[in-house]
């Protein structure tokens, strides 16, 4: 249960004075739908915590207040001066309605257009005094201040905030509303016990959790809302830190609870090796060694199997649940989509045929009659290895007995997900898959709790990929190229791009481009997009990979996993507005074959500096690794890994491209509690324990009343 005293954070923000249901929608539609986390966190309202968790991104310095004629032009400055004039527009005239104040240096003209002139005449009443604050600029030699932010007598001056933060809008909401709801929601903030020992934590200024809160949102300085300040670096660490304790209490709970050591004699991994077509680089090799130690120890495993596009890490899966399934036991593979699934089951089925294993695929649109089947076979232990979608750990599934779950591209699934899977079986081992080079920060943030493998080495016969860029404007000459190559028989992607983050306008896109080439090379092209239905995705994917069609039209639903071989030419539109990663990604689609491969990056002109960057590494590397390092410098870890709309740990409060230092110290601090008190005992580990409820790792709480 959560501790009482986080109640007030975790109460509805339309709870707070001031916030009625009108902006409490407005509320749930900015912090909770936006930010993607209502799946994760099962509630689509937003709580009070999500107000404090929303920092200001830039601030307005009020601080200036000079005299007029020392005014600075352009920049926001707060007057004092007298009303001496008010200039109204005659009876239905569309000029605005004009102000005259002044001091005794000089006098500026308030300019308000559409205004209400009655609250102008009570705001600004003749012959007094008052504060104006805005943006000073000179219009026809005079200077005018055009619609102030600000219009206050004495008594509004003294609670105006020297520095006033700006924050993250949705439609509809104002920043003035967003200021008041975020102001109440810091008075419902408790007093919280410190959970750092100091002694472990060395941060500039150490300020309390609570002050730091105070400090981002009441800035005395522009300074104050800095990644680098010292109360966002106490937030960030914070958050660091709940983090890396909940993954290393999920370890220790798996490693608590033991595993089972599974024996066996290699004869199906003999049978397997002998039906494939090329030998295990030295990297497969090195990581089947690694999964075979661990799948023969009495712990449980816990690992993650990064490699390259293309790297044969769906090979080095195979071997594990053979292993698994020799000893007695049985295995699950669960893939993000179903394309992937059927692709994993499709590649597979030779292999596993050859070595005599049953296998079985479970998607969510199965036939009801075949899926009962399927899951009555599981149950009676009839099935030795299944592949599916998240279907696999909904209720009804059930196992005579898993030994091993395999999550392939984790990223895409919380780490919520990944234990429910891991809870179908006793002792069930786990290893988790990513053909996302993913770096080093990342990996420890996300898969803390793991021990991990990595593919650097191409298979043999990977062709290296001649990758160029173009402006959008040659896209005739684009075609033309094209026509030639699908005359002598080549196959090609064309990728539509990422258009802001609509699916539907993804989709138009795709349309639009499929109705042109169409008119070049009639029925030679196809189309896919998240929007088809199942089997009509399906069916297009297949008449591209029998060479029915020639130019497979897409969004980036192709982007990890489909494995065309013949596909030799992959063509990507509006480069500029994907990430490095993804376009790495994509670029994996081809060079899967013996033919050389090639990959044109259309961008519209003029490049931005980051975009510029981007295609330039693209250009210049096809290491995986290295370009995943370039991502994130250029763009902030949330993207790198798609986790926006993930359910993983999307961090609020820290930035891992900023503080990506700070990991390691929350990690050793994390290390330290658990050598220490891995049970969080005492007063300081109630302290540890309000820190996990604070940052929702409840889970990695339970686990602790559990064990």
């Amino acid at each position: 249960m959560r501790p009482n005293l986080l109640d007030p954070l975790f109460a509805p923000a339309a709870s707070l004075p001031g916030v009625g249901p009108k902006t409490g929608k407005l509320l749930d539609r900015l912090l909770v739908e936006a930010s993607g986390q209502d799946a994760s966190r099962g509630t689509s309202h937003a709580r009070v915590v999500d107000l404090l968790f929303h920092l200001p991104h830039a601030t307005v310095d009020r601080r200036n207040r000079p005299k007029i004629a020392d005014a600075p032009l352009d920049q926001i400055v707060t007057i004092e001066a007298k009303v001496v004039d008010h200039q109204p527009p005659g009876p239905r005239s569309k000029a605005p309605y004009k102000v005259l104040v002044e001091d005794e240096t000089g006098d500026i003209l308030l300019v308000f257009f559409l205004a209400n002139p009655q609250w102008i005449e009570r705001s600004l009443p003749l012959g007094e005094t008052r504060w104006v604050s805005g943006k000073l600029e000179l219009w026809d030699g005079h200077r005018q201040m055009v619609h102030p932010d600000r219009v206050l007598d004495a008594a509004g001056l003294a609670k105006l905030p020297p520095v006033e933060p700006v924050y993250g809008l949705t439609e509809g909401l104002y920043q003035k509303i967003l200021s008041k709801a975020i102001a109440a929601a810091l008075t419902r903030l408790p007093v919280l016990p410190e959970w750092h020992r100091y002694e472990a934590v060395e941060l500039p200024n150490m300020l309390s959790f609570g002050e730091a809160l105070k400090r981002v949102h009441e800035p005395q300085d522009p300074a104050d809302i800095a990644p680098m300040s010292p109360a966002r670096l106490r937030l960030a660490y914070d958050e660091l830190l709940a983090h890396q304790l909940s993954l290393m209490l999920v370890r220790a709970s798996m490693r608590q609870r033991g595993g089972r050591a599974h024996e066996e004699r290699g004869e199906i991994a003999a049978k397997i090796a002998a039906a494939l077509p090329f030998a295990l680089t030295g990297a497969q090799v090195q990581a089947r060694e690694d999964i075979r130690r661990d799948l023969t120890a009495p712990t449980r495993m816990l690992r993650l199997l990064q490699g390259d596009v293309g790297s044969g890490k769906t090979v080095v899966a195979l071997f594990a649940m053979a292993h698994v399934v020799e000893a007695g036991r049985q295995a699950a593979l669960m893939a993000p989509t179903e394309i992937l699934a059927r692709q994993h089951y499709e590649g597979m089925a030779g292999l596993t045929g050859a070595a005599g294993l049953r296998l079985a695929l479970l998607t969510g649109r199965d036939k009801a009659s075949e899926r009962a089947r399927t899951l009555a076979a599981l149950a009676a232990g009839e099935i030795d290895i299944v592949i599916g979608t998240h279907a696999l750990f909904q209720e009804a599934v059930s196992f005579r007995d898993l030994g091993l779950a395999i999550v392939d591209e984790q990223h895409r699934f919380g780490v919520h997900q990944r234990l429910a899977l891991g809870e179908k079986g006793a002792a069930v081992d786990i290893l988790v898959m990513t053909a996302t080079p993913i770096p080093r920060t990342l990996v420890l943030s996300y898969f803390g709790d793991m021990d991990i493998s990595t593919l650097r080495e191409k298979p043999p016969g990977r062709q290296s990929i001649d990758t160029r860029a173009l402006p959008l404007d040659r896209l005739d000459e684009v075609i033309e190229r094209l026509a030639e190559a699908i005359a002598s028989g080549a196959r090609a992607y064309w990728v539509c791009p990422l258009v802001a983050e609509s699916e539907e306008l993804d989709v138009a896109a795709a349309e639009e481009r499929f109705d042109l080439l169409s008119q070049f090379f009639g029925n030679k092209v196809g189309l896919v997009h998240g929007k088809m239905k199942a089997q009509d995705k399906d069916r297009a994917m297949a008449r591209f990979a029998t060479g029915e069609t020639q130019i497979l039209v897409a969004t980036t639903v192709i982007e990890v996993g489909v494995d065309v071989p013949e596909a030799t030419i992959i063509i990507i539109e509006h480069a500029e507005r994907f990430g490095l990663a993804q376009l790495h990604q994509l670029r994996g689609r081809v060079g899967r074959g013996s033919a050389k491969s090639s990959c044109v990056l259309l961008y519209k002109t003029p490049l931005g500096e980051t975009a510029k960057a981007r295609i330039n590494v693209m250009r210049e590397t096809q290491d995986g690794f290295l370009i995943a390092e370039e991502d994130l410098r250029l763009r902030g870890e949330g993207e790198v890994l798609g986790t926006r709309q993930s359910g993983a740990p999307g961090f609020r409060l820290a930035q891992l491209d900023v503080h990506g230092d700070l990991l390691a110290l929350a990690r050793a601090e994390a290390q330290q509690v658990m050598s220490a008190n891995p049970k969080l005992e005492g007063e300081a580990g109630q302290a540890l324990r309000l820190l996990l409820y604070l940052f929702e790792r409840d889970a990695a709480v339970k686990l602790l009343q559990a064990g």
